[in-house]
């Protein structure tokens, strides 16, 4: 994928981040830090019947944990929970380059992120959102 077009993805969900706001009715919330370099976002769903129905997250970080963050809820809300955690285990395994091109095409654009598996001081921030989104679902799923 060319550069430019992950780097507009990238921007426009930094400049324009759909779900960066609170969530009424959150029943779902997590911080996740990453001590590394002060990423820190809480990551709020609304699940209902197990089904994502709404997500936001709040916090700071530097371009890649938020703009992974956006994409992440653009891509998990309306799916059931169970589905949202397939979808983490893809990213995950995506940046570790372990994911068949069928699975990475399942990320939409998600998978703009897969480059950052070649910056190793990076993949924290890009990871932070789904890590924080499969240890909240993980406890109850």
């Amino acid at each position: 994928m060319p550069n430019t077009f992950y780097n507009e993805i990238l921007t426009d969900h930094n400049v324009n981040p759909v779900h960066k706001h609170p969530i009424e009715g959150a029943n779902f919330s997590l911080e996740g830090v990453n001590p590394s370099c002060g990423d820190d976002i809480v990551l709020n769903l609304r699940v209902e019947d197990g089904v994502i129905v709404d997500g936001g997250y709040e916090g700071d970080g530097c371009a890649i944990s938020q703009a992974s963050a956006d994409m992440m809820l653009d891509l998990v809300i309306g799916r059931t929970k169970e589905e949202a955690l397939r979808l983490s285990d893809i990213f995950l395994r995506m940046i570790k380059g372990t994911v068949s091109e069928e699975e990475k095409e399942e990320l939409e654009e998600a998978g703009v992120l897969e480059d950052v598996s070649h910056m190793p001081a990076r993949v924290k921030c890009a990871v932070l959102g789904w890590h924080t989104m499969e240890e909240m679902l993980g406890e109850d799923a």
